[in-house]
């Protein structure tokens, strides 16, 4: 399968990309340091990088850019960063994608623990990741050529101690745990889904 990886330069996309390159053809796009640049909160940016990498049969994203901070920070233009980034970046992953995305293929966008169990600081990425869930539901039922589509919802990563602070009592999600939660999106059947690590 040709797959490609936004956000592979991440903590996550750096361990799950190791894992599927073996496999399969990956190309690696991230804001810099990838096989391909991407700006996810422009418009442009996104169309290029479909053009450059042309069709495929999966795209996953571990990218999405929130405000985390205070909720006295908390503003129109701090909340647009996750609005921008994590909500309408992804969304606009699937909308332009749908146009080079083989038959039978598959979009995996990431969200989070925060979506239901919210914490302190993280207002934006629980809004943002509400957003995409209902995106992908929505989207599910809509997409045509067989074409599918899930969330992974982990809640804090093995790999990101220095979040664990954040995220009081929550045991870490494993990076084999998401690694499955993302393989049974791509090589599973199921739509519409968020899959909980």
């Amino acid at each position: 399968m040709k797959i490609i990886f936004v956000g592979a330069t991440g903590t996550m996309g750096s361990y799950l990309v190791k894992a599927l390159e073996k496999e399969h053809e990956v190309v690696r796009v991230a804001s810099k340091g990838g096989d391909v640049t991407v700006d996810i909160t422009s418009v442009a940016s996104i169309e290029d990088m479909f053009r450059k990498i042309g069709s495929f049969d999966a795209l996953i994203s571990t990218a999405g850019p929130t405000f985390v901070g205070p909720w006295e920070k908390l503003d129109d233009k701090t909340f647009r960063q996750g609005v921008e980034g994590k909500m309408m970046g992804q969304i606009n992953l699937v909308l332009i994608g749908q146009n080079y995305i083989n038959p039978k293929g598959s979009f995996t966008l990431i969200t989070g623990a925060l979506t239901h169990e919210p914490q302190k600081n993280f207002a934006n990425a629980s809004a943002a990741n509400g957003a995409v869930e209902g995106f992908v539901r929505g989207a599910s039922i809509e997409l045509e050529n067989d074409v599918r589509i899930n969330a992974v919802s982990p809640t804090v990563i093995e790999d990101s101690p220095q979040y664990f602070p954040f995220f009081p009592g929550e045991i870490p999600t494993t990076m084999k745990q998401l690694e499955y939660a993302f393989r049974k999106s791509i090589f599973g059947s199921v739509t519409g889904m968020i899959i909980k690590p």
